[in-house]
């Protein structure tokens, strides 16, 4: 296992509706390049997760830290996972869009995932960049 990113801590912004894999599986690669992550939702507890290939709800994840208690500063990086309920739910809470601006001013990287950048452009970071999209 590579440790390239051992030390850093990525924060990673999702609710109910996230698409699975878009979760699950760069929270696992970043896992295994020594990163730590944490969940951070506006939900306490858990969430649960879209199948899409299964068009149904799938797997829960636990919740490590609720978004009203996280500050960007303590954080390397965010990763906002897509799914189409996910950021659409997240761009309405003025807080999460908030904590979004806050890794942008930073200058700190952001990956977004499919849909993930709708809240990109709630956050007005978006203004003079080029960005793939879903």
């Amino acid at each position: 296992m590579s440790d390239e990113l051992r030390g850093k801590k990525v924060a990673i912004l999702a609710t109910d509706g996230f698409e699975q894999p878009e979760l699950i599986e760069p929270r696992k690669a970043l896992d295994e390049a020594g990163a730590q992550t944490i969940i951070i939702s506006p939900k306490p507890d858990v969430i649960k997760a879209w199948d899409g290939e299964q068009k149904n709800w799938g797997e829960t994840v636990k919740v490590d830290l609720e978004l009203g208690q996280a500050d960007a500063e303590d954080f390397d990086a965010l990763l906002l996972p897509g799914g189409v309920m996910n950021p659409d739910k997240l761009r309405v809470l003025n807080e999460a869009v908030e904590f979004v601006r806050a890794f942008y001013e930073a200058g700190k990287p952001i990956a977004a995932i499919c849909h993930g950048p709708q809240i990109l452009i709630d956050a007005d970071v978006v203004r003079g960049h080029k960005l793939t999209s879903y």
